[in-house]
């Protein structure tokens, strides 16, 4: 099932200020009562989506394009008790940064993780998050291919960036945004570089095999944006 972009969001930002009243120390908010409200909420949008004709279908799932065999198949999903995770926000930007980083900076596994790799497959560290003391900290060994193939799930499909940027500071229009903002303001423009640092001398790049000095040939400017690596 498909559900259209703009919509997404709207299924899960109208709770935020569930439950907010007076409680008892060390409480947020009434777990049970706000999954059952995100539960019944979540399914009405998706009716109100499959009447507007916004979902698609597809494989084994074509049949749910029917108006009765969609409300037939909520049914049990309106009985069922939904898992809703509650918490209480970041402390400050810092925090949301640094929860952030985690995802946008980090490689699929690091290498202290790693503890050998012979004919038996690769063995690695793993933390069990259903499991309690000492005991969450796991060994796992799998097979070369199905290590290289759960690797690969997290590098992103061809096309894809992991980080965009957007606003003012778009790679695309930087430079103007900046200046338009800056003569709104009425802020001087930042004082050119020093000329130190504008005559400096061209790098000398040093092969790495005979340790002599080499000469550039050649500039080849890149045409499009090199993607990040994943």
């Amino acid at each position: 099932m498909q559900i259209p972009r703009g919509h997404k969001a709207a299924l899960g930002t109208e709770y935020a200020f569930v439950g907010v009243r007076s409680c008892r120390r060390g409480f947020f908010l009434p777990v049970r009562v706000l999954s059952r409200l995100f539960r019944r909420r979540f399914l009405e949008e998706l009716e109100k989506l499959h009447h507007a004709g916004q979902l698609q279908f597809f494989g084994e799932h074509v049949g749910l394009a029917d108006a009765g065999t969609f409300g037939r198949w909520l049914v049990p999903l309106r009985s069922c008790e939904w898992v809703v995770y509650a918490k209480r926000p970041f402390a400050g930007p810092e925090a949301v940064l640094a929860y952030l980083s985690r995802y946008t900076h980090r490689v699929a596994i690091s290498n202290r993780r790693l503890i050998s790799m012979d004919e038996n497959g690769v063995a690695f560290r793993w933390k069990d998050y259903r499991a309690k003391g000492r005991t969450r900290h796991k060994t796992m060994t799998l097979a070369p291919d199905e290590f290289m193939r759960r690797f690969l799930l997290h590098v992103l499909p061809r096309g894809f960036h992991r980080i965009r940027h957007y606003g003012l500071l778009a790679n695309a229009g930087q430079r103007e945004n900046l200046a338009k903002v800056r003569a709104l303001l009425n802020v001087p423009q930042p004082e050119p570089a020093d000329d130190e640092v504008a005559v400096a001398p061209a790098p000398t790049f040093v092969c790495r095999c005979c340790g002599a000095a080499m000469r550039v040939v050649e500039i080849v400017m890149r045409h499009r944006p090199i993607r990040a690596p994943p």
